[in-house]
């Protein structure tokens, strides 16, 4: 079992981190704690919201604390594949094809409005966000560690939107929605100077090497039994439904949670740290919204 004073080194950055996000996207507490969740498990996150709630915003900050590069692609409907992943190009002068490499090389991807590209070009992220490899004409090139996608999409009734396919979707580690602000936070964010002003006086608080570390740190937080057994439940559940958790979904709970209890400065699982992260990993996975599918969470006992 992992011991404890191995994360309380990291335990005020991961404190510093969270509060320096949170004063950017205000309101928001519990969207960018699953948000550095999903980054220290090595999942990738995908905001679904309206145009203009902040989502990239919390996406910039993100990346901007994390101390990692950060490149950003937006997404358009005559987007090509090989403009998210590169292309092999003539060298007239050495006579031979050189790669040339798309900003999907990079450690923190920011993929904006990823709905709005064509299924094709969406499936250009696949094998990267899988396996952190890109393949061109037979040739693998490796991507640099950590490898983080942060993609935003509107909602599907949003014009000139391609729904992603389910294989897509699935490779998302959790699916958040930051939905309006509360009055108070509102006027808040209208009494504050510019945000991307506010972002760059940010102060990275991790190193490359921090997040490797923790990293590694999360498939070490314990898991009894009986959480395991909490966890077996609720996928067995949402098996009563027509789309239910597969065994990746599982997996991806499993990791989730302990991420969310390394946060939480803990080195071991609880049945609590299951049900924060449990809507947020298995919605999109199940095809229920975010209320549907915290009923059926509530429908299981916890052990």
């Amino acid at each position: 079992m992992l011991d404890e004073s191995q994360l309380s080194v990291f335990y005020p950055k991961i404190q510093e981190f969270l509060n320096q996000v949170n004063q950017i996207v205000l309101d928001k507490n519990k969207q960018t704690q699953l948000a550095l969740c999903s980054l220290l498990a090595g999942g990738h996150i995908l905001f679904e919201d309206l145009p203009g709630l902040g989502k990239t915003t919390l996406a910039s900050s993100l990346a901007h604390l994390a101390g990692l590069q950060f490149k950003r692609i937006q997404f358009t409907n005559d987007m090509l594949a090989s403009d998210v992943i590169g292309v092999n190009m003539f060298n007239q002068k050495e006579h031979l094809f050189e790669f040339k490499q798309g900003p999907i090389f990079t450690q923190i991807l920011l993929a904006d409005e990823i709905n709005r590209c064509s299924p094709k070009t969406q499936s250009a992220l696949l094998e990267a966000m899988e396996e952190g490899v890109v393949t061109i004409d037979a040739s693998r090139y490796v991507l640099p560690q950590p490898f983080w996608v942060i993609a935003t999409q509107n909602p599907l009734f949003q014009s000139g939107t391609y729904a992603l396919p389910e294989s897509q979707l699935d490779r998302f580690l959790m699916r958040l929605s930051l939905g309006y602000p509360s009055r108070q936070a509102e006027k808040a964010l209208l009494q504050q100077q510019s945000r991307h002003d506010l972002i760059q006086q940010l102060m990275t608080v991790f190193s490359e090497q921090d997040i490797l570390t923790l990293q590694t740190l999360v498939p070490q937080i314990y898991l009894s039994e009986e959480v395991l057994d909490y966890i077996l439940d609720l996928a067995a559940e949402t098996r009563k439904g027509r789309h239910g958790l597969s065994t990746r979904g599982v997996l991806a709970l499993k990791k989730a949670a302990q991420a969310y209890a390394l946060v939480k400065a803990r080195a071991f699982v609880t049945p609590d740290d299951v049900q924060a992260v449990f809507v947020a990993v298995t919605a999109h996975r199940i095809g229920l919204g975010e209320a549907e599918t915290e009923q059926l969470m509530k429908q299981v006992k916890v052990h």
